[in-house]
């Protein structure tokens, strides 16, 4: 069963979910094979981008999913820490 998703008329609505998709794996994969300082500041801006996207739903997430997105947000920000430490 599939969650409807959240409806919406902000700039984003109109952006197709399958190329942010491949912008946000793009990124990550950019971030983790760059490595150090700047493989860092591309992975704590998709943090950011994470945060603010969760703040703008949460009020209509369910609690289940509340805690979902706020679980992808800290390993994302542990990974940005660990890619900035290991060189």
């Amino acid at each position: 069963m599939r969650a409807p998703l959240l409806s919406g008329n902000g700039p984003l609505a109109r952006v197709p979910p399958l190329a942010v998709f491949v912008v946000v794996v793009g990124v990550f994969a950019l971030g983790i094979i760059v490595g150090g300082p700047t493989g860092a500041l591309l992975l704590g801006l998709l943090a950011v981008g994470v945060a603010v996207l969760l703040a703008a739903t949460w009020p209509v997430l369910a609690p289940g999913q509340r805690v979902g997105r706020v679980l992808v947000l800290v390993v994302l920000v542990a990974v940005a820490i660990s890619v900035l430490l290991a060189k």
